[in-house]
């Protein structure tokens, strides 16, 4: 376990910072999350490296560098109600957890959903709700929500999740072509989305109603 900790902390020191990751929390965060947890065990060798893992079913658990911009740009400050859309393996909720007061995760895929649920069970995670869900309608019925994360890439940010993101609130997704994308940050003002364009990204795509169809 302590090599997984120093291996935690070469992806902070030698990943994350020398690239531009600034917040505190989420640097902290980064350095106390097993991600090595969260892959399948042929992979586990490969937990920490700087690149995107396959995690069944087509889908991925994202670099680490990735996962740390977005989280970064959520500006989580530890009051914050979260959705995320697309839990994947697991491991960006757990980082979400440590930040942010509750934290509601949807997965379409309902194995992944309950491998996620299983892991962060285990770690002791009481404030995140794993939902197996169409994301892209996000979740009415917890609306709204200080931040949105959106971990798939959609053709656009899906209309129902700037409809139950607060006034002031902060939404994150990458958007774009199928296998080409812009991660943008949105800010909600008076009702309307102000877009922030950041680094180019590559995600699995969006399924969904509102997001790609398959």
């Amino acid at each position: 376990m302590d090599d997984y900790k120093k291996l935690r902390d070469m992806m902070v020191d030698y990943q994350l910072i020398p690239r531009g990751i600034k917040d505190e929390r989420v640097l902290a965060a980064m350095r106390k999350v097993p991600r090595h947890l969260f892959v399948p065990d042929f992979i586990r060798h490969s937990a920490y490296d700087d690149i995107a893992l396959p995690i069944g079913d087509d889908q991925t658990i994202s670099q680490p560098y990735m996962v740390a911009v977005m989280t970064e740009l959520l500006e989580l400050r530890g009051d914050e109600k979260v959705l995320e859309v697309g839990t994947g393996s697991g491991y960006q909720a757990a980082l979400l957890a440590e930040l942010a007061r509750e934290v509601y995760t949807v997965e379409r895929i309902s194995t992944l959903a309950d491998g996620a649920r299983r892991r962060l069970t285990d770690l002791g995670y009481e404030n995140v709700y794993v939902i197996v869900s169409d994301g892209t309608k996000g979740l009415e019925d917890k609306a709204p929500f200080d931040r949105i994360i959106v971990t798939a890439a959609a053709p656009k940010i899906p209309e129902p999740l700037i409809n139950q993101l607060k006034d002031g609130g902060i939404i994150v997704a990458p958007v774009g072509e199928r296998f080409s994308q812009i991660l943008i940050k949105g800010k909600k003002e008076k009702g309307m989305l102000i877009e922030e364009y950041h680094t180019p990204c590559v995600f699995v795509p969006l399924v969904g109603e509102y997001g790609w169809k398959g």
